[in-house]
């Protein structure tokens, strides 16, 4: 059985690509390793949550503990961005923490554990093109946990807006434009130059006609009246 099922605490194969050691030797670090990397956290997670989470698996009384939490941060905003490095005294500590407290959820997110060879100044910072972490640079889907759309949608949608904006303004500018708005339009006044008149228009004769249908049924109603 042992065979078949992956033990909990078994670190992933993934290896730093800018780390300057080859596979032997970051699996030998990574078997004294005392540091967790924690994928996956919502954007609002605090360090006190993450904190009172890891702590469960630590050991204070045999000289164990939380050492210190670093926080991942947008390389540009320097707010959350999704991913933490916990680090223990013992190496125990840190298996225990990937047996029990990775695949469990924290703020309704399903979070990772890893372990991982160990914190370097410069790796709290997200390493995409936006400076949060690589997989929010290409995320298709809204995850309102991580900042929404991906930043490449976001960025796509900017740009979209930023066209329909400037069609919008070709428009209003260009040969034709609608004019904008009521007070662009003034009420003037026409003038009749004198000695002429204005021509009679089929609706001023329907006018007529109808103030004489008027007045000749007022004359029939007031002799009734009568």
């Amino acid at each position: 059985m042992a065979h078949v099922v992956t033990p909990l605490d078994q670190p992933s194969n993934y290896k730093d690509s800018q780390a300057r050691v080859d596979r032997q030797r970051q699996n030998e670090m990574l078997s004294k390793s005392t540091t967790l990397y924690i994928g996956n956290l919502s954007f609002y997670t605090t360090e006190e949550q993450i904190y009172e989470l890891f702590s469960k698996c630590a050991k204070p009384e045999d000289g164990g503990g939380i050492k210190r939490i670093i926080m991942g941060l947008d390389r540009n905003t320097r707010t959350p961005c999704g991913f933490c490095f916990v680090e223990y005294y013992t190496h125990a500590e840190a298996l225990a923490s990937m047996k029990y407290v990775s695949g469990t959820k924290l703020d309704e997110r399903i979070i990772r554990c890893d372990l991982d060879s160990g914190y370097k100044e410069g790796r709290q910072f997200g390493r995409g093109k936006s400076g949060g972490q690589v997989r929010d640079e290409h995320r298709q889907d809204y995850d309102p946990g991580r900042g929404g759309w991906g930043a490449q949608a976001q960025r796509a949608e900017v740009e979209r807006r930023r066209e329909v904006e400037e069609r919008y303004a070709d428009a209003q500018e260009g040969p034709g434009a609608v004019a904008g708005g009521g007070g662009d339009w003034k009420e003037t006044e026409v003038t009749v130059p004198e000695g002429k008149k204005r021509a009679r228009s089929p609706e001023d004769e329907g006018d007529n006609a109808r103030t004489g249908h008027r007045t000749r049924l007022d004359d029939e109603m007031e002799a009734e009246r009568m």
